[in-house]
């Protein structure tokens, strides 16, 4: 093992979540939990997670747009939509613009 791996190896840390290993500087570590961190991709996934769980608890108009979206979201991927090569891109840059 060269020093620079080394030095990578001691200032970075696994996700909880996906079990990748990221530099420190690119996890996020939970309040009262320092020793948790997950990655970013992880940290918007859970996020998604614990407003759909807010959502089912308490619907609103809001509510019902957000549900609508991830309904259409999971469809085109359980279509494998996204993955065309002509409306692939599109769907994949909607797809980070939209809950």
């Amino acid at each position: 093992m060269t020093a620079a791996e080394t030095a990578t190896k001691e200032t970075g840390s696994s996700c909880w979540c996906c079990g990748q290993f990221y530099p420190d500087d690119e996890l996020v570590h939970l309040g009262s939990h320092p020793e948790v961190v997950v990655c970013g991709r992880c940290a918007r996934f859970l996020a998604r997670q614990a407003r759909a769980n807010e959502d089912a608890r308490r619907p609103s108009p809001a509510a019902r747009v957000r549900q609508a979206a991830w309904s259409t979201r999971r469809f085109v991927v359980d279509h494998g939509w996204h993955q065309a090569p002509v409306i692939g891109p599109a769907l994949r840059w909607l797809g980070r613009w939209v809950p």
